[in-house]
């Protein structure tokens, strides 16, 4: 197993196949293992870096995760690529990695060639989601399902790491509240924004959410892709995993 580490904690890290390092970054209570049924396909045209977060996965946990988690999580990126001598990188941050990877592409754009953000909140977090997530998350960890997803992405001790992701998501909101250090404007590398008309996160609030929050973060950086999936669930790299593989490998091959 290979390890990177991030101020004195080791993170965790595989990579598969060969040429342009292709980053996938994971959502919250994920880990990298959200993205085991994309490798193959990715693997034939990129070097498919995958990591799990701090506190995440197989990487060291921590008694609390950063308030500033989303920034906190690409400046763990940004040591990966560092330590690695990555340079040109392509970035797919899917739900939280989204965040992830626009984070990045702000704050070092000398090591990202492109990004692909899937299925997100755009620049801040959303009221209605903050308000609930406190009960959602207390019931999907007495939902079955649930808690084999938890359990899948991070071993016995999930409950700890969805608490603890929850716990810094409601400091961010209260304390922080914005994803970014820097204006999207500065934002100037290639991007693309997808996500699934069916997502059921996103349905909740608009039927035409990401059409709506996406066209409006393109027009603030003045450049962008935007594709929405028929159908689907959420994130839309796991809910239309075929489609969008083929368009991921367009936008970035292209």
């Amino acid at each position: 197993m290979s390890y990177f580490i991030y101020k004195e904690k080791a993170c965790y890290y595989e990579e598969y196949g060969n040429g342009t390092p292709l980053l996938l970054l994971h959502g919250n209570t994920a880990s990298s293992k959200m993205f085991q049924d994309a490798i193959e396909p990715l693997a034939t045209d990129f070097k498919v870096v995958l990591l799990d977060f701090l506190g995440h996965g197989k990487s060291e946990r921590v008694d609390e995760l950063a308030a500033d988690l989303w920034f906190d999580e690409a400046l763990q990126v940004i040591a990966l690529l560092e330590q690695k001598h990555y340079k040109n990188v392509n970035l797919i941050g899917s739900s939280g990695g989204a965040i992830v990877a626009i984070n990045v592409a702000l704050e070092r754009p000398d090591l990202v060639h492109k990004v692909i953000a899937d299925s997100f909140e755009g620049k801040a977090p959303l009221k209605e989601l903050v308000e609930n997530i406190a009960e959602e998350r207390r019931l999907s960890k007495q939902d079955g399902n649930g808690k084999a997803f938890y359990r899948a992405m991070h071993g016995e001790d999930w409950e700890g790491v969805v608490d603890n992701d929850t716990a810094a998501i409601l400091r961010h909101a209260k304390n922080i509240g914005s994803f970014y250090h820097k204006p999207l404007s500065k934002l100037h590398i290639p991007i693309l924004f997808t996500g699934c008309k069916e997502d059921e996160y996103a349905k909740l609030i608009d039927p035409n959410f990401y059409e709506k929050t996406f066209a409006s973060l393109i027009k603030e950086i003045g450049s962008g892709e935007l594709h929405i999936f028929e159908g689907g669930r959420h994130p839309a790299m796991l809910g239309c995993k075929e489609e969008f593989i083929m368009k991921a490998k367009d936008f970035l091959l292209n």
